[in-house]
């Protein structure tokens, strides 16, 4: 699997996408290869305050149930609607159409604590 180099990813398995001040935020192909079949997803409300490393709702899958967490701090702007009624979406393209939420967000200076692509693909491929 090949990473966006665009994007940013944390030890927890999300990846951060940034355009302007707005973060977009997702779990990555190995969270979602890990997981296996995604069968519910838990976002919060369009207005919700998110602190960076917090918990923003979780992935159900069927073998377990994983929290999601906050990469960048700010306030939620959009969430995937499609993946309330179809979250096996995560499993097909978790890095494009299968976005968790969007952010507007408070501190651009915390992406610098992020992984780059190579940094993460060093450290996902490490768990195994």
């Amino acid at each position: 699997m090949t990473y966006p180099e665009s994007y940013r990813y944390t030890r927890e398995h999300e990846w951060v996408h940034l355009e302007g001040d707005t973060a977009t935020v997702g779990i990555t192909f190995h969270a979602q290869e890990e997981l296996g079949d995604i069968v519910y997803v838990d976002l919060p409300k369009v207005g919700t305050k998110l602190e960076k490393g917090k918990s923003f709702g979780s992935v159900e899958s069927v073998k377990a149930v994983s929290d999601v967490y906050v990469p960048i701090g700010g306030e939620v702007t959009a969430i995937n609607e499609d993946l309330i009624a179809s979250p096996q979406k995560l499993n097909e393209d978790p890095h494009g159409s299968a976005w968790l939420i969007k952010l507007k967000i408070a501190d651009g200076g915390e992406m610098e604590s992020l992984l780059t692509p190579a940094q993460y693909q060093s450290y996902a491929g490490a768990e195994h």
